[in-house]
């Protein structure tokens, strides 16, 4: 719990920044919190989360000092201190990811671990090129990436367990995954064709999610399995977005095409993963259980829902209330779901339905046929 605070602080201050970035009213209003909306969501929050979750499976000590170092380091940007100290603090929160991933290496060298690792180093590149003097849009596609590979890494190691899933199948991932890690450092200094190269990489990687992923069997069952698939599926769906934008507008810093691209990778589908996995990674990592209840679904739907109302409405026509009604529901639904997903970690388990005892006559006719 200690670990998630800073984490939780970066969620709430990224989404003040996302409610001033749309020309809303928010809590807090000042500029420097506007402009670190994206680090404080990929490296504050997700980051951390995710940083904490491979801590907790490596069982090294040291290995907390990554969280802390990304967690700390993101909500030191937002004070006086000079700004060099927040992303060297982030950088060297990677540098310990990867040392983590070294230790659960040893234990299992697979490729689904490699995967994930590729995607600590797209992190680190990410930091290094911020340190450097490169812009946030410069170094987006190394936050994407790092997300992304590290969501599809851990989806490779639950989709072994299904028959489709071969050395070969594993080895054309990993392949995706070197392809666009040299692809996060590449596109920023070569956007022409860098850009179109990381959207067919990714393209790629779409297509062997939906071949490969067990989502796509589990949706048609019931409960927590169907709600975690539902939830998969949506994302994948989402990356289509910048797999086109990037293949045919290649790279873009701004404007309306921008956002589409940013937020149907870190809305679309990383906020539908943490989502899907909150019920199996939370308690993983705090020993706490978090039971499924079909309410869960409401926020996910109106993540979804109100995204859809951005991107249409506010991106692709330019309208402005739409934009801002879009945003904020996006903004309604991230907080729903926390507030959800404690309530139901307070209410506990479900209480299992006793069947019904067999009236006595019935059971004296088992009781003669036995």
């Amino acid at each position: 719990m200690l670990f998630l605070i800073p984490g939780g602080l970066s969620l709430l201050m990224g989404l003040d920044a996302a409610l001033l970035l749309m020309g809303l009213s928010a809590p807090l209003n000042f500029a420097k919190v506007a402009s670190l909306h994206a680090p404080l969501m990929v490296f504050g929050f997700v980051g951390t989360l995710i940083v904490l979750e491979r801590s907790v499976a490596a069982r090294r000590p040291w290995g907390y000092f990554a969280p802390a170092l990304l967690g700390l380091g993101s909500l030191a940007l937002l004070t006086e201190l000079p700004i060099e100290v927040g992303k060297s603090m982030i950088a060297l929160g990677f540098v310990g990811l990867i040392l983590i991933y070294l230790v659960i290496w040893k234990r299992l060298a697979a490729a689904a671990i490699a995967i994930q690792a590729l995607g600590a180093v797209s992190g680190l590149v990410a930091a290094l090129l911020w340190i450097v003097g490169t812009r946030i849009s410069g170094i987006f596609p190394g936050m994407a990436v790092f997300l992304i590979l590290t969501i599809v890494g851990e989806r490779l190691e639950l989709a072994r367990v299904s028959p489709a899933v071969n050395v070969r199948s594993e080895r054309f991932g990993l392949a995706v995954a070197v392809f666009l890690t040299a692809f996060t450092a590449l596109a920023p200094l070569w956007p022409t064709p860098g850009y179109q190269l990381l959207g067919f990489g990714l393209g790629l990687l779409v297509i062997w999610l939906f071949r490969y992923d067990v989502a796509t069997r589990l949706v048609n069952t019931s409960g927590l399995p169907r709600f975690m698939a539902a939830c998969l599926l949506a994302g994948y769906f989402w990356l289509i977005v910048p797999t086109g934008i990037w293949l045919i507008a290649g790279g873009v810093s701004s404007g309306p095409i921008y956002d589409a691209v940013l937020h149907s990778i870190f809305l679309g589908f990383v906020m539908s993963m943490i989502m899907a996995h909150a019920p199996v990674i939370l308690p993983a990592v705090l020993r706490k259980p978090l039971p499924y209840r079909p309410f869960l679904y409401i926020p996910a739907a109106l993540l979804h829902a109100s995204l859809i109302v951005r991107l249409l409405g506010g991106d692709a026509w330019s309208s402005v209330p739409a934009l801002q009604w879009g945003g904020a529901l996006n903004v309604v639904a991230v907080l729903l779901f926390a507030v959800l997903a404690v309530t139901s970690a307070i209410m506990g388990p479900p209480r299992k339905q006793s069947k019904p005892a067999a009236p006595k006559a019935e059971k004296s006719t088992r009781k003669a046929e036995a």
